[in-house]
């Protein structure tokens, strides 16, 4: 048995097992069966990091476990804390690879925000994620780790998950499917399919196989441009999927989840923040089930772009609502620290850690 491209001559990693692999994996090494579901829980209720620490399974079964598997957890290396009590945290996985993760507390929960892949290959060039390009993309138990170490480390319940950290989830398909369906399992976390959302840049095939899936996540589209010739300015996907293609995979999942679709918007000042831009985003959604998140650009050193005024943005939203259009303008939080994807793990490339900048 092996998961997420591990060699049939590798230990097994048992944290990606989702429950009835469990039960297959402890009955194919002779094992009652009673005892998967008490590993799963040790594992993804618990939240151990060790076989050692699972106390009511008997010594031979943790050294056989300890044999054969691997249950590999990410290391917080360093924690960023902003004044508004956002918390940014650099990861470092088991080959020493790093990934960012960022906790923001509400009044209604706490929201994870989680990356899927180490770097990106999508090459939008406001973003810090893409820089260095794509390294690989994460297991399964690395993206669940994630939340795991956080709650670990905090000792808060996370209520709301989103990927929209680094790397593009669509691009790593079948472990983010996996991670879904294992983060809402009862067995596990039990965090509800409803509070997930899924941020793309517009994989329309990916984006039409995730019809097929069945979930109740909530997608985001990170449009950026209401038209192809910005978008491509802003976005190399947009050189593969025109605009036009993305609308009719959107309307296409709307009409199959009858589920809404949100579009993530980036202000960047000068680019795609005028009045005559908003008219064309409207008209563009005109009649789709969808809302528009308006987001302030986080500026990047070296990356296009700067953020749009204030009252640009102002601007941008009332005409959105002048043309019956549902938009929001994005809560800032974490503006005093690294805040966008990307900048603190390239800030710590090679394992150089600027404790300097560590707020904790």
């Amino acid at each position: 048995m092996t998961q997420d491209g591990d060699r049939l001559d590798e230990k097994i990693d048992i944290k990606s097992l989702n429950f009835e692999e469990m039960k297959a994996f402890v009955q194919s090494i002779g094992v009652q069966a009673f005892r998967s579901k008490q590993l799963y829980q040790w594992i993804h209720q618990r939240l151990v990091t060790s076989f050692d620490e699972m106390t009511n399974l008997s010594k031979d079964l943790r050294k056989k476990l300890e044999e054969t598997c691997t249950i590999h957890s990410a290391k917080i290396v360093q924690r960023q804390t902003s004044s508004d009590g956002t918390n940014k945290f650099l990861m470092e996985l088991s080959d020493g690879n790093f990934v960012e993760s960022v906790l923001m507390k509400y009044k209604h929960g706490n929201s994870v925000c989680i990356s899927t892949q180490v770097g990106c290959r999508m090459g939008c060039r406001f973003c810090a994620s893409t820089v260095g390009g794509l390294i690989r993309s994460l297991k399964t138990s690395e993206m669940l780790d994630q939340i795991y170490e956080i709650q670990r480390t905090t000792g808060e319940r996370v209520s709301n998950v989103i990927l929209m950290g680094i790397g593009e989830p669509l691009d790593n398909y079948d472990n983010v499917v996996r991670f879904i369906r294992m983060l809402s399992d009862e067995h596990g976390l039990n965090i509800s399919q409803r509070n997930i959302t899924l941020s793309t840049c517009g994989l329309v095939d990916r984006l039409k196989d995730l019809v097929k899936e069945d979930l109740t996540i909530t997608v985001a589209i990170s449009l950026h441009a209401p038209n192809d010739t910005l978008r491509r300015e802003m976005m190399p996907i947009a050189n593969k999927y025109s605009i036009q293609e993305i609308m009719d995979a959107c309307r296409y999942y709307i009409d199959k989840t009858k589920r809404r679709i949100t579009f993530e918007y980036s202000m960047v000042e000068g680019k795609n923040d005028s009045k005559e831009h908003a008219i064309e985003l409207a008209n563009l959604l005109k009649g789709m089930n969808c809302h528009v998140n308006l987001i302030p650009l986080n500026p990047v050193e070296g990356r296009m772009g700067q953020r749009s005024k204030r009252n640009n943005i102002e601007e941008f939203k009332f005409t959105l609502e002048k043309y019956h259009t549902n938009v929001t303008i994005r809560r800032e939080m974490g503006r005093d620290i690294d805040a966008a994807c990307g900048q603190l793990r390239n800030k710590n490339k090679g394992g150089k850690l600027h404790e300097s900048s560590c707020k904790d």
